[in-house]
C-alpha cells in the first residue's frame, strides 16, 4: 500500500514514518508540508493512502480532500488534527474521508488501521488499470 503523508509537523511526519515503517506492506512515496505541495504530488505519485492535517499553509487538508477525491475514488483518506470538533469531523466525512482522527488520542491506532485496509484490499480481486 502505497501512502502519502501531508503535514507541515517535521516532528510529526517522523512520527508517522516511524509508525509506518513497522507495517508490512506500507510504502511512503511523499510527503508535503503545504497544499498546493500535497495536491500536485498526490496527483503525480497516485498512492494508495493519504494522511491529511487539517491546518496547513496554503489552505486546509479539507481543500487538499476536495481537491483529489473525485480523480481518485479508492484512495483512502486519513484526516489527522489537533482539531477534532464534531463540525471539522463531519465536514471531513461528507468530503469523502475515510477516518478522522485526534493526532493526540488516535496516532498509535494508524498502524492498525493501515493493518486492516492491507488485509482487506488483499481479500479483493485487482482490476488492471
Amino acid at each position: 500500500m502505497r501512502v502519502f503523508i501531508t503535514d507541515d509537523s517535521k516532528l510529526v511526519v517522523e512520527r508517522l514514518h516511524d509508525l509506518l515503517k513497522d507495517v508490512s506492506g506500507v510504502e511512503v512515496v511523499g510527503e508535503a508540508g503545504n497544499v498546493p505541495d500535497a495536491v500536485s504530488s498526490i496527483k503525480r505519485t497516485n498512492p494508495d493512502a493519504v494522511i491529511l492535517d487539517l491546518q496547513m499553509p496554503g489552505g486546509s487538508g479539507l481543500d487538499v480532500l476536495k481537491a483529489i477525491r473525485q480523480g481518485h475514488p479508492r484512495l483512502k483518506v486519513l484526516i489527522c488534527t489537533n482539531y477534532p470538533y464534531p463540525q471539522y469531523k463531519d465536514e471531513c466525512m461528507a468530503a469523502g474521508a475515510n477516518y478522522f482522527l485526534d493526532k493526540s488520542a488516535d496516532f498509535d491506532k494508524i498502524p492498525t488501521i493501515f493493518r486492516r485496509l492491507i488485509k482487506g484490499a488483499s481479500k479483493r480481486p485487482h482490476a488492471a488499470h
